[in-house]
């Protein structure tokens, strides 16, 4: 199974210093659906792995959560892409949890969740060091992109060794298009 692990705020959509609260506020980074079509036609498995401490501080409720990531859905299957599940973080930072990134417990949950034994294979887009970080102690495999905090991530330099830089999520899409090509000569 083809998996890609994908960080939604900052790489899917953009982000905010104040919290992405509600739906109204949820807007989509340009090319990023067309990305994840690409992607899901290529037969990857989407799964998107993200904090959203702004439940657990309360500056939103998992309804208003939940509201975001239908709309996340309906857009991406709109635009001919699927997300086949999404994996989040409601802790506050100080909470300590596991889960939160840049801890790889998200990664591991999704990898039995989806019986991936082999996580040297499995890639994650992201934009911060705590994206990088998670997949890079998990085993797999970073991606950075510029879009969000990418560009400051990459300036600070403490990217993980092997660690792959794009542009923008539709410039990944084409390097796996052009990877797996190249695979099927």
């Amino acid at each position: 199974m083809k998996i890609l692990i994908l960080d939604r705020d900052g790489v899917i959509n953009y982000d905010s210093e104040k919290y992405i609260k509600g739906v109204e506020e949820w807007e989509v980074i340009p090319d990023s659906l067309d990305a994840i079509a690409n992607i899901t036609q290529l037969g990857y498995k989407i799964v998107v792995c993200t904090n959203q401490s702004g439940v657990g501080r309360g500056l939103f409720t998992i309804e208003k959560l939940n509201a975001i990531h239908e709309k996340m859905h309906r857009l991406v299957e709109q635009a001919g892409g699927k997300i086949a599940a999404v994996f989040f973080c409601p802790h506050a930072p100080t909470d300590n949890c596991a889960c939160r990134k840049p801890k790889p417990g998200m990664i591991f949950d999704i990898c039995e969740r989806f019986n991936i034994e082999d996580i040297s294979n499995v890639m994650m887009v992201g934009d911060s060091d705590r994206d990088l970080e998670a997949i890079h102690q998990a085993g797999g495999i970073p991606i950075l992109v510029k879009t969000g905090s990418g560009k400051k991530t990459l300036s600070n330099g403490k990217i993980p060794p092997g660690t792959l830089v794009f542009d923008n999520l539709l410039k990944v899409s084409e390097y796996l298009i052009d990877r797996d090509h190249t695979y099927d000569k």
